[in-house]
């Protein structure tokens, strides 16, 4: 059984400081970090790569993107 893409409104399935970092810089679903810039997010504290690639892979299930 394939994977659902994660719902626009919640974020994907990440570690928990990367949940944590994302909120506290006011994202709280998938649809707030469409066109956000990479590097913005990549500069949280507990941001690392792989909850990037999550994120970008969850926007793209909806055809959207960082920017």
């Amino acid at each position: 059984m394939p994977l659902m893409a994660p719902s626009l409104d919640e974020l994907p399935r990440i570690g928990a400081p990367a949940t944590r970092a994302l909120h506290n810089a006011g994202h709280r679903t998938l649809r707030d970090l469409a066109g956000v810039p990479k590097p913005q997010l990549a500069a949280l504290h507990g941001m690392g790569p792989k909850a990037l690639g999550i994120i970008e892979a969850a926007l793209a299930d909806h055809n959207l993107a960082l920017s």
